[in-house]
């Protein structure tokens, strides 16, 4: 049996390099070693010689947008400084101005002198799918809530929303019926609830009206960030829910009943501007969703998948729903 040791691969391994040498002891580069080694045969080596291979390496504009291909993470705007460098953004923002216009939450009006000016801000959120890819960009136009004082810009601020419990009860019930659950999302929700304090905000960063710097608005509408903004949103549905002959349950707030003849029932529970809705007759639930659509600016989601981080599944008369990695029949 021969030995083999190191020595014997130092010993191989200066031959190897002497033998690429050519006269001059200049060591052979890969395509002269190629046509040395190559026959005309030798088809693959060809073909490597042969081959365009495009060396420019890849760029990417800015860092989010290679975390955002990553799927590691989402760089979300601090400040309007950072988000005015994206359309995506200023889109986003102009939609939401464009909100508030449509829905005539303000007025511009000259400052005030016995009434305090509540700054607002930009905040930017990053809505994702399911499967964690990007939906939309979303900018919100928030008032500055903590500056407000008691008895001078706000009054009451409690608003009821939905028990998990409720949500529970309802999916169970729809299985036990089989009923479809459907779902129903308000946009701009607070946008639609009606002041009955004065309060003044100061033009946004980056939207104000040249001439009027001096100007402010006066608000007629909640803006989000607001203290009282929740209560004025759920007095505005409940009044409306009350109009169209709905019911509210004694025992949760948030919940509406709308009975029809002996067997016709609409069943509509609501968690701030998400709602969710089921009953027996497929023409309540159709007036119903034509009605709000017509009332609010909605989007209609069609049957409920996904609520309060639960992700939901019907198997026959079974609704399943999944929440913190874990499944559990409702």
């Amino acid at each position: 049996m021969t030995s083999y040791s190191i020595e014997n691969q130092v010993d191989l391994d200066l031959k190897s390099d002497s033998s690429n040498e050519n006269s001059t002891g200049t060591p052979q580069t890969l395509d002269m070693q190629e046509s040395i080694s190559s026959t005309p045969g030798d088809i693959r080596s060809e073909e490597r010689r042969t081959q365009a291979y495009d060396h420019t390496p890849l760029k990417w504009r800015r860092l989010d947008d290679v975390l955002a291909q990553c799927n590691l993470c989402i760089m979300e705007p601090e400040k309007y400084a950072d988000a005015a460098q994206d359309e995506s953004w200023l889109k986003a923002m102009e939609d939401e101005l464009q909100m508030i216009e449509k829905n005539e939450t303000w007025e511009l009006v000259d400052r005030p002198t016995e009434k305090p000016v509540i700054g607002v801000k930009w905040v930017y959120k990053t809505k994702l799918n399911l499967d964690g890819s990007v939906q939309k960009n979303k900018a919100r136009l928030v008032a500055k809530g903590y500056a407000q004082k008691p008895g001078l810009d706000y009054n009451e601020t409690y608003a009821p929303v939905a028990r998990l419990d409720t949500i529970r009860t309802l999916i169970a019930l729809a299985a036990q019926k089989n009923w479809k659950l459907f779902q129903l999302d308000v946009k701009f929700a607070f946008l639609n609830g009606v002041l009955q304090e004065e309060v003044y905000v100061n033009q946004p960063e980056g939207f104000v009206i040249k001439g009027k710097e001096d100007k402010v608005y006066r608000l007629h509408k909640a803006l989000y960030g607001l203290k009282q903004a929740p209560r004025a949103w759920y007095g505005e549905i409940d009044s409306y829910f009350t109009q169209c002959g709905f019911v509210k349950s004694l025992s949760e707030a948030t919940l509406y009943t709308k009975v029809r003849g002996d067997k016709e029932i609409l069943i509509v529970s609501i968690y701030v501007d998400d709602i969710v809705y089921t009953g027996s007759s497929q023409a309540l639930l159709a007036e119903f969703k034509e009605d709000m659509m017509a009332k609010y600016e909605m989007t209609d989601l069609g049957l409920l998948h996904h609520f309060l981080g639960m992700e939901l599944f019907r198997l026959s008369l079974v609704y399943f729903y999944i929440k913190r990695n874990m499944l559990a029949p409702c």
